[in-house]
């Protein structure tokens, strides 16, 4: 039976986190890659992908991050999760 600090992810690896945010006049895109990069350094063009909400006015930022553990992962996602512009991080 695994405990629970055991994780399936072998680590390192490539994991992608989803932000979702209101896409207001400011740049969602730009906050949200600031936020993962001030944890896991610069990230390539190519890791970073975008996808506008039907209406608008949400905006996922899909951001792909070379992940060297579980730790550095649950400081990420909660940097993202407490950030006041980040509705959502999957």
């Amino acid at each position: 039976m695994d405990t629970p600090d055991e994780s399936p992810l072998q680590f390192p690896c490539d994991f992608p986190i989803k932000v979702m945010g209101r896409d207001e006049d400011d740049d969602f895109r730009s906050a949200a890659v600031s936020i993962v990069e001030a944890e896991v350094g610069r990230l390539s063009a190519d890791a970073v992908t975008t996808q506008p909400s039907r209406n608008g006015r949400f905006l996922s930022v899909t951001v792909t991050v070379r992940a060297e553990s579980r730790e550095q992962l649950d400081s990420l996602y909660r940097r993202l999760s407490s950030h006041e512009r980040v509705l959502v991080v999957l």
